[in-house]
């Protein structure tokens, strides 16, 4: 269920190696999986529980993660394989959140999740093609530095189009796109070709709420083992109360978190409390913010940079007191509602393919959003009659960077538009800009339509920071897992129609239908949301010593990509800032930090989690 602090993996090929590859990561690993040559396949560390493998014979599977597999299971499976092609059949109703490797024969198949939530990249060391599940191993291998042009991009974010949310950090590894798998051949030559495609959306509200409720039910279940204390976020809203129920039922005595803000009239723990009454076996913490460190502290504490910068610097220190106390309570693992909001919920683009379909009913919801999130009436119609094609859209988005977005009401098509903060340097908008056009030369939509296009780019965008939450958090020794994250989630809320899964008139229709009878009315009927916002400004200025010795000693202005003056004015002055909110502030100070991070670690965490000279540094499994 849970995994160790060092869990990670590499796949090699069944072939000579160049000199010391193999042993660089025989020094690090302390599990591996072998060929029937007796090269190594998989070489990494990981716990017990997290690797399923099995063989017959010259065909190799494996599994590891969260899934609900064993290896008994898969040598089932494996007996319908006989070459790549059969996999995935072969693989059909395992839940949780994995990846697959497979050798067959002398081909290689290698994926991640369709949801994003584990991640596979690709290098090439000493030109042979080697696989992992984290981008930071294979920037140790091969010595490579941050990609400048995408530390540039991160000064957009939490707006970055596909491709561009998926990219690897470091020059020379490549991030294999989520759905896509990597297939490797006999003679070293590699790629990509999709496993996964979106459902058909027709399944009616009803319908589409029973099957979401079965497999949340699943993914629920496969994390909760008899005897053991499980740890739970409960801010009072849908998502995480929802999993709250379900983890009850599946018999888990829980160790719940509750965060009271301080903003005047937040309702969350309101909420929360009320669940905590209706659910069994349950010790409810609640912890008022202002007995909580202040946002942002622990600014001067070097850390493992992970995979890639995030704005997850704000509530650190926070999660980490949270997660103490939450273990003292004998927890081992904590389940966050992160994703439900991405998943659950479809952009309201859908009106645009739904006019084709049902024009009347179109016109009802497209007249409700723009009553309730103020939609200009011109924007409107252009939303509704079309949109540029994806390519075009991207290349617009690049010669608009430093134009910011006039009227933030405005409905969106293929996502949002990336804009750069007033920080960010004139080298940084001609990378990104080139990023874009590139982007725009090579790059499909995930959907024909872009209201699936957008629908899918945000649930893939859940997946990827419920990856790098997990890997923070176990840091912590308590792994959080995302179940809204899971892939079998994102497919039975892609299968819904999604006027029925959404609209301008409900909160979360497809959700609340899900868990009806499960959760209480009371809990489903919510339709407000609270914001940290006091709390948030809070911490800047408690912080403002260490923000001014970021300003003056900035590494992204080091590397050319913020202008100086204007970060500093913006880190001393957030209150006053234009031209960049809070999640842009937040996503230039997670890579700030990421760059801090990475010069004081410069061997990942994982790496390092065991001295290599404490046992054998390898225990084979052979098959």
């Amino acid at each position: 269920m849970s995994v160790s602090p060092a869990c990670w993996f590499v796949v090699l090929p069944d072939r000579p190696l160049p000199s010391g590859l193999s042993a660089r990561l025989r020094e690090r690993a302390t599990g591996a999986v072998l060929y029937p040559s007796g090269r190594a396949w998989l070489l990494g560390s990981w716990a017990a529980e997290e690797m399923a493998t099995v063989s017959a014979g010259e065909r190799l599977l494996a599994v590891v993660g969260t899934s609900s597999t064993t290896a008994a299971d898969l040598m089932t499976r494996l007996k319908s394989v006989g070459m790549v092609a059969d996999l995935e059949a072969a693989l059909h109703g395992v839940q949780g959140s994995f990846h697959v490797a497979a050798s067959l024969n002398g081909r290689g198949y290698v994926r991640g999740s369709a949801s994003g939530a584990r991640r596979l990249y690709r290098a090439a060391v000493a030109g042979v093609t080697v696989c992992a599940d984290r981008a930071s191993t294979l920037a140790w291998l091969t010595g490579n530095e941050p990609d400048i042009a995408q530390l540039s991009a991160r000064l957009a974010a939490p707006h970055l189009p596909h491709p561009l949310a998926d990219a690897a950090m470091w020059t020379g590894v490549e991030t294999v796109p989520p759905g896509e798998a990597l297939n490797l051949e006999p003679d070293g030559a590699c790629r990509t070709a999709a496993w996964w495609q979106p459902p058909p959306a027709e399944l009616p509200l009803a319908e589409g709420a029973l099957r979401l409720r079965e497999v949340l039910r699943d993914a629920v279940a496969l994390r909760v083992r008899p005897g053991q204390v499980l740890g739970a976020d409960l801010s009072g809203g849908m998502d995480s109360t929802s999993l709250c129920f379900l983890a009850a039922e599946a018999g888990a005595s829980l160790v719940t978190s509750t965060l009271h803000w301080k903003a005047p009239g937040n309702q969350d723990h309101h909420y929360a409390a009320y669940a905590a009454k209706h659910l069994p076996r349950v010790e409810a913490l609640v912890f008022p913010s202002a007995e909580l460190p202040a946002c942002f502290t622990g600014l001067d504490e070097r850390r493992d940079p992970g995979q890639e910068p995030a704005a997850t610097l704000r509530d650190l220190a926070r999660r980490q007191h949270t997660a103490r106390e939450m273990r003292a309570r004998g927890a081992v693992l904590r389940l966050s509602g992160y994703g439900g909001d991405h998943t659950v919920v479809p952009p309201s683009a859908y009106v645009h393919a739904l006019l084709r379909r049902s024009p009347r009913t179109a016109l009802r919801h497209a007249a409700g959003f723009k009553a309730r999130s103020r939609w200009p009436l011109g924007a409107t119609a252009r939303m509704l009659l079309g949109a540029a094609p994806y390519p075009s859209w991207l290349t617009t988005a690049g010669a608009r960077l430093r134009k910011p977005v006039v009227d933030a009401t405005e409905p969106q098509t293929w996502g949002a538009r990336p804009v750069l903060p007033v920080w960010a340097s004139e080298q940084a908008a001609d990378q990104l800009a080139a990023l874009l056009l590139s982007a725009a030369g090579q790059t499909r939509p995930l959907a024909a339509d872009f209201g699936q296009h957008a629908w899918i780019h945000q649930m893939r965008e859940a997946g990827r920071i419920a990856g790098l939450l997990h890997d923070a958090e176990t840091s912590m020794d308590l792994p959080v897992d995302s179940p809204f994250c899971d892939d079998s989630v994102m497919n039975a809320c892609l299968a819904v129609r999604p006027e029925e899964a959404g609209g301008p008139r409900s909160y979360k229709p497809l959700l609340a239908a899900a868990m009806d009878g499960l959760v209480p009315p009371y809990l489903l009927a919510r339709t407000t949301k609270d914001h940290c916002g006091p709390d948030w400004y809070h911490g800047l200025k408690a912080h403002r010593r260490q923000l001014a010795d970021w300003a003056d000693t900035s590494h992204l202005v080091a590397a050319g990509i913020a202008d100086e003056n204007e970060l500093r004015r913006v880190l001393l002055n957030p209150g006053l800032q234009s031209g960049g909110g809070a999640p842009e502030l937040e996503n230039t100070l997670g890579t700030e930090a990421w760059l801090r991070d990475l010069a004081a670690h410069p061997v990942p965490a994982h790496l390092t989690a065991r001295h290599p000279q404490e046992e054998d540094p390898v225990d084979t499994a052979a098959l």
